[in-house]
């Protein structure tokens, strides 16, 4: 571990995302208000050679792009996205500065998630690269800063392979701007607990098939209708109604 830090050893500061400008406070005085300002501290540019995978995930929590820098990071992002408590995501939230074992460390972490409960903070590396000593103590010492403030820390590896593909999949049916209100009502409205997703998606609504399957996948991703997605997502998998 890093050792004891307080949070008055820390700087945070952030791009404010109408101005640009940075902005620098204590860490222990950084609230939920200042920190969702945040636009993302740096930015990537692609060359030749990389050896990361940057992008932009249109997030459907936030109705706006997130930038990820590599596929590990769009992973979590699709997480954030199909998480029903996730209520806005920022990436590259803030530089962190602190003095441990009598130096100036710095860090910026990979997301901060608003949530309905508590703000979480994530970091994203391989399992690989956990038990590399600096990357390590890193994470040790930005665990510590933002568990002082009451707020969760998360250092986030590869998932298993089976649920993020089914929710590379779900996110094919996210927009809901895309989506019949009156016919996801209808399909909610003849959907309860005892059924398999085939059969809801077979349903006969007076509607193409095809707008019914993808209304039924939005409704899964949505959860109004919940599938166990750490199981492969076939015909027979149980259908729930609701979370």
């Amino acid at each position: 571990m890093a050792g004891s830090l307080g949070p008055t050893d820390a700087v945070v500061e952030i791009r404010d995302r109408d101005t640009l400008s940075e902005v620098a406070l204590e860490w222990a005085s950084a609230t939920t208000n200042f920190l969702i300002q945040a636009a993302p501290w740096r930015t990537f540019r692609w060359r030749d050679g990389q050896r990361h995978y940057s992008g932009t995930y249109w997030s459907a929590t936030n109705r706006d792009h997130v930038i990820y820098e590599s596929r590990l990071e769009l992973a979590r992002l699709l997480f954030a996205d199909f998480d029903t408590t996730v209520s806005h995501v920022v990436a590259q939230p803030f530089f962190l500065r602190a003095r441990v074992n009598r130096r100036i460390r710095r860090h910026i972490p990979d997301f901060l998630l608003f949530t309905d409960g508590l703000p979480r903070v994530v970091d994203v590396k391989p399992a690989a690269r956990l038990s590399v000593d600096r990357v390590r103590f890193t994470l040790d010492w930005t665990r510590e800063l933002v568990e002082e403030l009451g707020w969760i820390y998360e250092a986030w590896s590869e998932p298993p392979d089976l649920e993020l593909r089914n929710l590379r999949f779900l996110a094919g049916f996210r927009n809901a701007e895309r989506f019949d209100p009156e016919l996801l009502k209808a399909i909610l409205h003849q959907s309860t607990s005892d059924t398999t997703l085939g059969q809801v998606l077979g349903r006969d609504l007076g509607e193409p098939p095809a707008r019914v399957r993808s209304a039924v996948l939005h409704l899964v991703w949505r959860r109004d209708l919940s599938v166990d997605i750490t199981q492969p997502l076939t015909k027979s998998s149980p259908l729930v109604k609701g979370i």
